[in-house]
C-alpha cells in the first residue's frame, strides 16, 4: 500500500506562476501554454506578493479579464518563493499542478510534452533536466555549471536515482501527492524539496530534455549564499521517517 494518495489519471493540469518582475514573459508564457496546451490546462495561478512590482500586478489584471475563470491572482501570506508555491498547491483544481516560472527560465513549450508523460503516468512526477540528451543552459557561469554538475551527481548517488537535475523547478506533480506532503522550506531550496520528499516516499520521478535560459526580464532573487542550504535540505530529506515528510 503507497503512503501517499495514488492517482490514477491526468485529468486538468494548474499552472503556478509566481510574479516579481516579469511583465511581457509572464503575457508570452501564458500565451504559449494556452496555443500548444489549452485543452489540457484548468487554470493558471498567479502569485504575487508585497515585492511585486505594480506594472507586473497590472499585466497579470489583464490576463484575468482576458481570460476570465482561468487566471487568479494570489496574495500570499507565506513569504518568499517557496512560500509562494506552498500556497498555490493548497490552492489547484486540476489533478495535477505545473510548476514552473514567469519569466521564460522554464521553457513554456515543454508542457505539452510534461502533460504527455503525466496521461502515461498519471501517478508519477514529470520533471525537466537541464542535463539530459537536448537539454541544455544558455546564459550559465562555467563555474556555476560545474559546480550544479558536481551536486546533481552526489546526491542522485545519495538518493539511489539516476535523475540528472534534481534542483530545476520546472515540474509537474498529482496534485493529491503535493498535497499530502509537510513543505518546509520557504526560499529557493524549496524546489529541491519538491523532489527529495517525493523520493524518500518511493514517488516515481520522470525526466525530459529542456533547454534553459538566462532570463532577459526582471532579476533573479536567489542568492548565492543560499544554494548552500540545499546541502541541508537534502540531507534532511534523505534521513528522514517516511511517515514525517506527511502531513498528520
Amino acid at each position: 500500500m503507497s503512503a501517499y494518495p495514488v492517482t490514477t489519471a491526468f485529468l486538468s493540469a494548474s499552472v503556478i506562476l509566481p510574479l516579481m518582475d516579469e511583465t511581457v514573459s509572464l503575457s508570452k508564457t501564458v500565451d504559449i501554454i494556452l496555443a500548444e496546451a489549452s485543452d489540457d490546462v484548468r487554470e493558471f495561478i498567479i502569485v504575487v506578493c508585497k515585492r511585486t512590482k505594480p506594472k507586473s500586478i497590472e499585466v497579470a489584471t489583464v490576463l484575468t479579464k482576458r481570460l476570465s475563470n482561468r487566471v487568479s491572482i494570489h496574495h500570499q501570506k507565506l513569504p518568499f518563493l517557496g512560500g509562494a508555491i506552498r500556497e498555490a498547491f493548497d490552492l489547484a483544481r486540476g489533478s495535477h499542478i505545473i510548476m514552473m516560472a514567469s519569466d521564460l527560465e522554464t521553457d513554456p513549450a515543454d508542457v505539452p510534452t510534461l502533460i504527455a508523460e503525466a496521461r502515461r503516468r498519471p501517478n508519477a512526477i514529470i520533471t525537466a533536466s537541464r542535463w539530459r540528451c537536448g537539454g541544455r543552459f544558455e546564459g550559465y557561469s562555467k563555474v556555476k555549471l560545474a559546480a550544479n554538475w558536481v551536486f546533481q551527481r552526489a546526491f542522485a548517488v545519495m538518493f539511489g536515482t539516476v535523475l540528472t537535475d534534481m534542483t530545476y523547478g520546472y515540474r509537474l506533480f498529482p496534485t493529491k501527492l503535493v498535497q499530502s506532503i509537510k513543505w518546509e522550506e520557504l526560499r529557493h531550496p524549496f524546489l529541491f524539496e519538491t523532489i527529495v520528499k517525493p523520493l524518500r516516499l518511493g514517488v516515481e520521478v520522470v525526466e525530459i530534455p529542456s533547454v534553459w535560459k538566462a532570463r532577459t526580464e526582471g532579476k533573479s532573487s536567489n542568492t548565492f549564499l543560499s544554494n548552500f542550504a540545499y546541502f541541508r535540505t537534502g540531507l534532511k530529506a534523505r534521513f528522514a521517517p517516511k511517515k514525517s515528510l506527511l502531513r498528520s
